[in-house]
């Protein structure tokens, strides 16, 4: 399977993970999609219009009957409510179709802009990334005192690997718990706990593309559990098998 990622159009970098291309092989393929704590929104050359994937917290499995061809944008964490019309938590584990999102009309023009005429990967992409302009500059309003709680809360996960308590964190931003879970749940689509322990699952899975043969309860705690019992249990639920059998399948 193609894949490639791209760096976004400078204005759009502090809300865009990455922009992606893909193409799925011919005949039926079907690969594994792992929990990243990003939202996506997809365009595909089969003649339906893009589509949003919310935060997941579980893996999930993506089937192709035959070759399929891809363009898409990656959001940061907490960052794709500025371009949907949704709070993020109705979108955890669920996929809605961009024209109820922004619009039939608008829609429509971007998928036939996409797939009508031959384009490159970088052309089609472009192209979103206008629309994805339009819609930034349509908000027309600063972040309010939420998301700068939240962009804080997020980096203070992100840089602890998932480590930090959540207890800790709230009293390290003046919040109540509960407040700050609330907010987590509208702007990032997961609770606060979830978020870290996703955070603590993409540490040990990236620990485990430099150690083909880990210690695991070293790796455990290196990445922040509290045991190797914690790490099984994480890998059984995000990637749906235990952590030995997913390094085979890696």
């Amino acid at each position: 399977m193609y894949y490639r990622e791209y760096p976004p159009h400078p204005a759009l970098a502090a809300h865009v993970e990455c922009m992606w291309a893909a193409c799925a092989p011919g005949g039926a393929h079907t690969h594994r999609v792992l929990p990243d704590n990003c939202v996506d929104i997809l365009w595909q050359d089969g003649g339906w219009p893009g589509f949003a994937v919310g935060m997941m917290s579980s893996a999930i499995l993506v089937a192709s009957g035959g070759p399929l061809r891809t363009v898409a944008v990656r959001f940061k964490p907490g960052a794709a409510g500025a371009f949907l019309a949704a709070p993020l938590h109705a979108l955890t584990d669920q996929r809605a179709d961009i024209d109820q999102l922004w619009g039939r009309s608008d829609a429509e023009r971007l998928a036939d802009a996409l797939w009508t005429c031959e384009l490159s990967d970088r052309e089609r992409i472009a192209l979103i990334e206008h629309q994805l302009l339009l819609r930034l500059r349509a908000t027309g309003k600063p972040g309010d005192p939420g998301d700068l709680l939240i962009r804080r809360a997020l980096a203070a996960l992100d840089a602890s690997g998932g480590a930090l308590r959540i207890e800790d964190l709230a009293a390290q931003l003046g919040v109540s718990r509960q407040h700050m879970a609330a907010l987590f749940r509208a702007r990032v689509g997961l609770s606060p706990k979830l978020y870290a322990r996703i955070c603590r699952f993409r540490r040990a899975t990236a620990a485990l593309k430099t150690a083909p043969a880990p210690d695991w309860a070293q790796l455990a705690l290196e990445c922040g559990y509290f045991d190797q019992s914690h790490l099984i249990h994480d890998f059984q639920e995000f990637a749906g098998s235990a952590p030995e059998r997913f390094l085979l399948a890696a």
